[in-house]
């Protein structure tokens, strides 16, 4: 069993430090900000799943800060975001690649019954925890409407 992703992110933090690893400290330390504040805010301590929410919405947040910067020609803040994406994404699933979300979409579609776009719905609430950090949500949405339209 691998260990627990707040373990790994607190021991990432030491080895950091004593590295004198400022940038990747930094970035390590606004994850762990992140995932205290979610704990804090709902009264939970977090598990695993509940970290790789956090880390995906950190990811998408700086993938649209990147093509922003990237757009505005400032080249020094889409390095520093992609700096933060590259560390962030360590930290999260493997990636899903085309076939097996393919193969996903379809296992869900049968189990679920789903035979329309209506049900879009119940197939995304299966779909949801299996890709969570492992594939773009919305990418996938449009998969599983495609695949209903035919």
């Amino acid at each position: 069993m691998t260990e627990p992703l707040k373990t790994r992110l607190q021991e990432d933090v030491k080895i950091a430090m004593k590295a004198k690893e400022r940038a990747r400290l930094g970035v390590i330390r606004l994850i762990m900000s992140a995932i205290k504040q979610r704990e804090v805010d709902e009264r939970i301590v977090l598990d695993d799943a509940q970290i790789v929410e956090v880390l995906s919405r950190m990811l998408k947040q700086r993938r649209d800060s990147f093509k922003q910067y990237t757009d505005a020609g400032r080249q020094d803040l889409a390095d520093q975001e992609a700096f933060e994406i590259n560390l962030i994404q360590d930290y999260l699933p493997p990636p899903l690649d085309d076939t097996a979300i393919a193969t996903l979409i379809d296992e869900v579609i049968v189990s679920t019954g789903a035979t329309s776009p209506r049900d879009m719905g119940k197939v995304m609430a299966q779909l949801k925890p299996q890709i969570q950090g492992r594939a773009d949500l919305g990418q996938v949405s449009a998969l599983v409407k495609a695949r209903f339209q035919g």
